[in-house]
């Protein structure tokens, strides 16, 4: 599919980038800062701002130890419980309809990723323009099945699935009849590292899927995504937070303002660097054309007189013969005077 409509936004390659920036929890509980988050991601640029819909109770079970606490020293949550965890990070569900306006104030497209059926229901009663399955979730094929039976255009995180299970959900979104989707490359590290993101899987999973595609990163910085942008990528999704000072559940691998705004410009530019394959000047390059190297005289030179090394030389600029003709005119004769600086034709040499 050469291309979908994500709202209002269009998604492939003859349009640039779509440039989501991702709230998750760093929000910190407070509303008042959601909506200055969803500010600062419209004095960026941004096209769309994503939230993620549950409660830790619709997530996991309010445990505090074996499966249900976070026991890893490398990790940013390490010593938590995951109740804990979805308990400060989710977003209230009746701050939504408050997000989603200020979103549209600034003409960004607002959408979220559900975690269960009561999710999508509610976000259907909002109007929700789009979805996002979480990497996560990609192995939760009721879930998908049942955000493809709303019909609206889903964006899928690949992070930690293999090609089998790619597959599967990409079955479920085909089955239901819905063929507006995009799969996001994603290593579900946070951070992730630039060694561990294979962003050049992009291009193989346009052609493995026959769809769409893009990145949802969590490096640092903006140098993946842009890379990814020449990969091919249509949609880049990346955390989003006022300061990373500040604290919360994601800022340490959460683009600040001034980095979201470079990456909405700089993805724009590499989008328009690609360009197709072509040779030869541009149109915009003609005019450059003349800074090239040619032949002229280097002293006067009488009619008559043969041409040598002495009196003609390769130099700038470009009125002359070309270069490659040295050798041929060196021993001829001039037809005409030709004063110091004259550009070499053809007619003026025997």
């Amino acid at each position: 599919m050469d291309e979908i409509a994500v709202g209002k936004f269009k998604v492939g390659k003859m349009h640039p980038p779509l440039i989501i920036a991702e709230m998750s929890g760093n929000h910190n509980r407070s509303l008042e800062r959601a909506l200055e988050i969803v500010d600062a991601a419209g004095k960026a640029g941004a096209h769309a701002l994503k939230i993620q819909t549950y409660t830790a109770e619709t997530m996991t079970l309010n445990l505090n130890d074996g499966d249900f606490k976070i026991e890893d020293p490398k990790s940013l949550w390490n010593g938590r419980s995951l109740y804990e965890l979805y308990d400060e990070a989710h977003t209230p569900w009746e701050w939504h309809r408050a997000i989603f306006d200020r979103c549209n104030d600034w003409g960004m497209l607002p959408f979220s990723t559900p975690f269960d059926d009561s999710a999508v229901n509610f976000l259907e009663e909002l109007g929700v323009a789009c979805y996002k399955v979480a990497s996560f979730e990609i192995t939760d094929l009721p879930l998908i099945r049942r955000i493809a039976q709303t019909g609206k255009p889903v964006l899928v995180s690949t992070g930690m699935a293999s090609v089998g299970e790619i597959e599967e959900a990409v079955k479920i979104l085909r089955a239901e009849g819905n063929h507006n989707f995009v799969l996001l490359k994603c290593t579900s590290t946070y951070p992730a590292l630039p060694t561990d993101s294979n962003i050049s899987t992009i291009s193989h999973l346009k052609d493995m899927f026959a769809c769409q595609v893009g990145l949802s990163d969590h490096t640092l910085g903006v140098g993946v995504p842009l890379a990814a942008v020449a990969l091919g990528a249509s949609v880049i999704e990346k955390h989003f937070t006022l300061s990373r000072d500040d604290g919360g559940v994601d800022s340490a691998f959460s683009l600040e303002p001034f980095e979201l705004k470079l990456l909405v410009e700089e993805s724009l530019r590499a989008w328009q660097a690609l360009g197709h394959v072509r040779y030869g000047a541009s149109e915009n390059e003609k005019k450059s054309l003349t800074f090239r190297r040619s032949l002229y005289a280097s002293e006067d030179i009488e009619a008559g007189e043969n041409l040598s090394a002495e009196n003609v030389r390769i130099i700038r600029p470009g009125y002359g013969l070309a270069p490659k003709h040295f050798q041929e005119v060196i021993g001829r004769k001039a037809k005409v005077f030709l004063k110091k600086g004259t550009p070499l034709k053809w007619g003026a040499i025997d």
